[in-house]
């Protein structure tokens, strides 16, 4: 086997006597099919801008993979299989089995494992091995075909960027470069490599010459210049190289990369790729950028369940206008409306700066954007103009004190209050209903579930389910918090040949003690969130103001009475005011103070009946009119395809 010793800069140390170096980009699989691979594509945009007498090329594996299996099952398993794997399959490492028998030379590499687990994953029923058993047989072979038509343009280096199930056909590909092209210098960057988890990569992975934790578009060219120059790179940020024997982890960068220098992306090779492959008909193509990185919530109060940002949560935004112009270009160049950013919480500020401009640019845009939930409803009608069709709000629950627990900076009333005026607006929004915090209890879900048949109207949960331990995040890094007991998540059994002091390094799953409700009550949570989403395509509740003198309340929801409610007078004043959430005691006010109506009207009486026929919606002492205003046009295919394909945290 290739040792560390054996590492050179590159082929024939090409980096001294010639101008540039041949970098080679490659993703693997797994990612969604239907998007381009941003690393890759700003990585190639970085290195034009500061080594432009390098040769880059993309080699786009995830691609090259859904063909590769097309071909060779005769059209049984198609592109669709393959993203289902890729997007639903992602926390149980199904992806990273399939290819871990080609990292392993062992065709059957824990099959046992794999089976046990997947009996017991779902309290609704096994996991459905078919697709992966047929694939799985395939990925040895495709693994040396990726290597062979990497090699063929005779690259210096090859990088690889590794995010969620990348991470062991990426490891795959290392191993055989480098059985191949000993000289040949391996890089592997991306999500799956920050902090600990990429020192834990690289010291037990021998193939791999060297891994940049953190983000790459200042190190990666200052990397490259070492690799030409044949210099180590001692003290370069973040990355990881062997000396001698020994891997070296270098201390990470001391702040995070400026926006500025983030470039627009170079989608061109993608584009190119994707049109002449017999995989395009199979997919709806999707531009994926990005506005800002890190989080701005998170800086000060980060949720408690929440890892996605990793060691960089600083938030940083692009200027709206030069992140205007990039999706003009993009839209433009490409061809493609539908957006994906992969920003994790939007700027506030581009309400002002840059979606005006969006809504008058004329593109007929299908942007999805996550944003969070505390929006008013004029926000979301600017969001809606702007082609914003679906919202990530990071809801996650409705019950307030959960969500303190989570330190969400939301309400119950808050969320409900979003899907309300999502609907009105005609916004898909994505969410996951979670549970399993440390300190819940029974009586913060029965209030929920109790009001759950009122809420048919409203966009569902995608799921409920419970949240998993995620490296980086408080509930990790504080155990104190309520995880103190924690080994590697269990899908890492079927997956890697290490010790589990090694995976407590290298992995971003953890199991844990199960927390918060259990049993009876999370199974009527899950129960009463699946009759909603059978429920949700057939029902309205609709807000009129088309009664004479007052209002009129169109209720058209599955399990309650057709009617149509008319309320007139000081209840038609009261509902109008409670479309933002009051309690009892500050509607009495609000009436006498904006209405003129006396104190002695039964307002606590009205609210009570109100609540019985599920016109409001009760948090606490909090009073929510559940109404939308306009009748929305429910599209519930795309919900659901939207709401399964970004779940970041079930």
């Amino acid at each position: 086997m290739h040792t560390p010793r054996d590492n050179a800069p590159g082929r024939d140390a090409p980096g001294r006597n010639t101008p540039g170096l041949r970098v080679t980009l490659a993703s693997m699989p797994w990612q969604s099919f239907e998007l381009p691979s941003l690393p890759l594509a700003l990585l190639k945009a970085r290195l034009a801008e500061v080594r432009p007498a390098d040769t880059v090329g993309e080699y786009h594996g995830y691609l090259r993979w859904a063909e590769h299996v097309l071909e060779e099952t005769g059209g049984e398993i198609t592109p669709a299989t393959c993203e289902r794997v890729s997007v639903d399959d992602v926390f149980h490492g199904i992806g990273d089995w399939i290819f871990a028998g080609a990292l392993y030379d062992d065709p059957e590499w824990r099959a046992g494992e794999l089976e046990s687990y997947a009996a017991r994953a779902r309290g609704g029923g096994p996991l459905d091995l078919g697709p992966a058993r047929r694939m799985r047989p395939l990925a040895a072979g495709f693994i040396d075909l990726a290597a062979a038509e990497i090699l063929a343009g005779e690259p210096d280096v090859v990088g690889l960027t590794s995010t969620f199930m990348q991470n062991v056909a990426s490891l795959a590909l290392a191993r055989r470069l480098k059985e191949l092209a000993p000289g040949v210098a391996v890089v592997i960057g991306g999500s799956n490599c920050d902090g600990a988890m990429g020192h834990a990569l690289h010291r037990n992975h021998p193939f791999v010459d060297y891994v940049v934790r953190g983000e790459g578009e200042v190190v990666f060219p200052e990397l490259l210049d070492r690799i030409r120059a044949g210099n180590s790179p001692e003290h370069l940020p973040g990355v990881c190289w062997w000396k001698g024997e020994d891997s070296v982890a270098n201390e990470a960068a001391a702040r995070p990369v400026p926006p500025m220098l983030v470039p627009r992306p170079d989608f061109d090779g993608w584009q190119q790729v994707l049109d002449a492959s017999p995989v395009r008909p199979f997919v709806e193509p999707k531009l994926l950028l990005e506005g800002s990185r890190g989080c701005w919530w998170g800086e000060k109060h980060q949720c408690t369940f929440c890892g996605l940002n990793g060691s960089s949560i600083t938030f940083r935004s692009r200027p709206a206008e030069r992140f205007r112009a990039d999706i003009d270009h993009l839209v433009k160049r490409h061809r493609i409306l539908d957006v994906i950013t992969v920003d994790n919480i939007m700027d506030m500020s581009y309400f002002r700066d840059l979606l005006p401009g969006l809504a008058a640019s004329g593109w007929d845009l299908r942007i999805h954007y996550e944003v969070k939930a505390n929006l008013r409803a004029d926000q979301l009608r600017l969001l809606a103009d702007a082609g914003v069709h679906c919202v990530q709000p990071g809801i996650e629950s409705l019950s307030t004190r959960v969500l303190e627990l989570m330190d969400k900076g939301t309400t119950a009333t808050i969320n409900v209050r979003m899907l309300r005026d999502c609907e009105a607006e005609g916004i898909t929004t994505s969410w996951n209903h979670l549970c399993g915090f440390p300190g819940e209890t029974d009586d913060d879900y029965l209030q929920v579930i109790e009001q759950m048949p009122a809420l048919v109207h409203l966009q569902p949960p995608g799921s409920v389910g419970r949240i998993l331990l995620e490296r980086f995040s408080p509930y990790f890094e504080r155990p104190e918090l309520g995880f103190a007991e924690r080994r590697p998540h269990r899908i890492y059994d079927h997956v890697y040949d290490l010790p589990e002091e090694e995976l407590n390094d290298l992995v971003y799953l953890f199991d844990t003690p199960p927390a918060g409700i259990s049993g009876a009550l999370e199974k009527r949570l899950q129960d009463a969130a699946a009759r909603w989403r059978d429920a949700y395509p057939e029902s309205t509740l609709v807000l009129y103001d088309d009664a004479e003198d007052g209002l009129r309340v169109e209720d058209r929801r599955v399990g309650w009475p057709r009617a149509d409610h008319v309320l007139t007078g000081w209840e038609a004043d009261a509902y109008r005011a409670l479309e933002r959430g009051r309690t009892a005691k500050a509607l009495i006010k609000t009436l006498a103070e904006d209405f003129g109506v006396s104190g002695d009207v039964p307002v606590e009486a009205w609210l009570q009946e109100q609540v019985r026929r599920g016109l409001l919606f009760r948090d606490g002492p909090v009073y929510l009119a559940l109404a939308s205003r306009g009748a929305p046009v429910h599209k519930v295919s795309e919900l659901m395809e939207e709401t399964s394909r970004w779940r970041p945290h079930v």
